[in-house]
């Protein structure tokens, strides 16, 4: 349609029903560009029973393709495997730009790859942050720095992960974006009555594993219950390092004290917010934590380790992972806590972080990325060979057989033979209507 102004693929192993950051930020973003004007077509795999094609709220099409995970919800590489469903994809639909999310995803590094030996310009969005040293970083900083050798533009979700995506990926700083996160402040809003400060609740949400700072977690709740008798803590998550949680509490008699929720689903995260003063993110590496800004939205002061210090000075106060200094700011913060309004923060964060304001950003990305000029194969294979002195011979090889298979499919089932998919624009409906009542009500 002559008003769709561009033709976006979202691609990502993670998308709902699996709940998480990547996820929200895709479902979001996607929305709020429906809004603009653009079609929007997600891409991930199937879900148990959720296979096929589906419509979300706002005719958000999302293709399960059917391949199951192997791995923490990825599928199983295959480089060559998804081309021909992946290139009947981009026809059918008539995509003109594809946008891939976070680094661990193995089928949006296969996505990227056939997409820009089809021509098609690309995006990248690194969700998450990487180190250095230990054998998986340097084999997941070697694959991203195969994808972005021929990305033409890649965005960061904070400055933070900006460096450490340039460092990582040997990518020039220039063509990467920084557009942080946003959070749907109408669903995460403060309770209509204010709690009393009789007795302080500090509240937790986050997986329970190392990356989440939960070792700190076990050291730092023995001390405040120490240093405040009318502290108490609400944890809630699941993972590995539950059980140290558990031996903690027990060790500690503090089963009056620190309720473990375990895993809680994201429609009830407000319930629980709410519940509490103050919000407690201990994690070691966050590239930006979307966890902060719904405390934020409902209300609570929030304590942070320093990776995570997304919100202005007076939102938020810092810490080094450190358990002592982390007891600190603790007191810091429950010294502070009478000076917090709950409504004027929310009210804060409505202006700061909104959905909109990303996806107006984004969309000057797209437009800077299809302005960049097409490239030969010959062009695009001398980035490769800058990878390394093995690697980029290898990373050649691999560009060479995709462009040969791409080839080979365009002979057996020629563009031209593959049907294009009418676009179908639907009204905004309200209150999770079904696409499927909507087709059903005009069919009457």
């Amino acid at each position: 349609m002559a008003d769709l102004k561009h033709r976006i693929l979202m691609v990502s192993d993670f998308f709902y029903p699996n709940f998480g950051g990547v996820e929200n930020h895709i479902y979001y973003l996607s929305q709020c560009l429906l809004k603009l004007g653009h079609k929007v077509v997600v891409l991930t795999h199937a879900y148990g029973y959720r296979s096929g094609v589906r419509y979300m709220t706002g005719g958000l099409k999302v293709y399960y393709v059917p391949w199951r995970p192997f791995f923490m919800q990825n599928t199983c590489p295959t480089f060559y495997g998804t081309f021909p469903i992946i290139r009947t994809i981009l026809l059918r639909e008539k995509i003109s730009l594809v946008h891939g999310h976070q680094a661990f995803s193995t089928l949006c590094h296969e996505t990227l790859m056939h997409s820009r030996t089809m021509g098609y310009k690309v995006v990248f969005t690194d969700h998450s942050l990487y180190g250095f040293a230990d054998v998986g970083s340097i084999h997941m900083n070697k694959v991203l720095q195969f994808t972005l050798a021929d990305v033409t533009r890649a965005i960061c979700v904070s400055h933070t992960s900006k460096e450490n995506t340039v460092l990582r990926s040997g990518l020039p700083p220039e063509k990467v974006f920084v557009i942080p996160n946003a959070v749907d402040t109408a669903m995460f809003k403060p309770a209509l009555v204010r709690l009393g400060r009789d007795e302080i609740v500090i509240v937790v949400i986050s997986r329970l594993v190392y990356r989440k700072g939960a070792d700190l977690l076990v050291e730092v709740i023995p001390e405040v219950c120490h240093l405040y008798p009318n502290v108490r803590f609400i944890v809630g998550g699941d993972g590995p390092k539950r059980v140290r949680l558990e031996e903690m509490r027990e060790k500690h008699s503090l089963q009056d004290r620190v309720e473990m929720l375990g895993a809680v689903p994201h429609a009830s995260v407000r319930s629980v917010l709410i519940s509490g003063h103050i919000f407690l993110n201990s994690s070691l590496t966050e590239a930006f934590c979307i966890a902060i800004l719904e405390a934020a939205s409902c209300g609570l002061l929030t304590v942070s380790t320093r990776v995570g210090g997304v919100l202005p000075d007076d939102m938020i106060v810092l810490a080094e992972p450190d358990p002592s200094d982390m007891v600190h700011a603790i007191r810091k913060a429950i010294s502070i806590l009478p000076n917090i309004d709950p409504q004027v923060m929310h009210d804060r964060m409505k202006r700061l972080y909104n959905w909109n304001d990303v996806a107006e950003r984004t969309e000057i990305v797209y437009n800077r990325a299809l302005k960049c000029s097409d490239q030969s194969l010959l062009e695009r294979l001398s980035r490769y060979l800058s990878c390394g002195a093995w690697a980029g011979k290898l990373f050649c090889l691999v560009m060479i057989i995709d462009f040969l298979i791409w080839r080979l499919l365009e002979l057996l089932q020629p563009a031209k033979d593959i049907e294009e998919v009418p676009d179908v624009v639907l009204p905004c409906h309200q209150h999770g209507q079904r696409i499927e009542e909507i087709f059903r009500w005009k069919s009457e």
